[in-house]
């Protein structure tokens, strides 16, 4: 059975980190899109702009085929890469994780910097509520007046749920599913006969 959970965070959170008078603040947010990102990371910029750096990584996508690492001046893979592995280790999506670097006048060195990115981030993402939420697939359905009844028993089923609803002389349904129980609710809706059906 393929999957079709993935899990999330809820809100905002925040964590910190200092080593060597270095001082790491770490911000994880919840993500729908890269614009969400953009807007996140102008806000962190904004409130730290006497930070040295801002690095950040993020995965978005119930499938997770978005993301990106950014060590922002930082030494090559001293930063996105250990704070995206926190959020690998949780096995998060739709998050960002930005974590702001005030300079200590000390150097880290690579295992001390990739040591400080990882404990921010997780401190972070510890301190938020992850939530496991389902993959829908979301349909319109139309039909005439006569189905009703008959459309209307499988829009009481537990993994259906109805975002809008019209009536006329035609009727038109639009619905999300659990996308494992897609099938067998398109399936159902065809056997009542003269509906139409449109996913998107």
């Amino acid at each position: 059975m393929f999957e079709d959970t993935y899990k999330t965070i809820v809100a905002p959170s925040t964590g910190s980190y200092s080593e060597k008078r270095s001082k790491f603040i770490a911000y994880a947010f919840p993500v729908q899109n890269e614009q969400n990102v953009k807007e996140y990371l102008t806000e962190i910029q904004k409130k730290h702009n006497d930070a040295r750096h801002h690095c950040y990584a993020y995965i978005i996508g119930p499938n997770k085929d978005a993301y990106r690492m950014n060590d922002n001046g930082e030494p090559s893979g001293t930063a996105g890469r250990p704070i995206h592995g926190q959020l690998l280790s949780k096995d998060l999506t739709n998050t960002l994780v930005i974590v702001v670097r005030y300079f200590g006048g000390i150097k880290l060195g690579v295992s001390g910097l990739q040591n400080a990115y990882k404990v921010a981030a997780r401190e972070a993402l510890e301190a938020a509520t992850i939530v496991e939420k389902t993959i829908d697939e979301s349909y319109d359905v139309t039909f005439e007046y006569l189905q009703m009844n008959s459309v209307m028993q499988l829009m009481k089923d537990p993994f259906v749920t109805v975002v809008s609803q019209q009536s006329d002389l035609n009727c038109t349904i639009r619905f999300t599913v659990r996308r494992r129980e897609a099938d067998r609710i398109v399936t159902a809706l065809k056997k009542i006969g003269k509906v139409s059906l449109v996913n998107d």
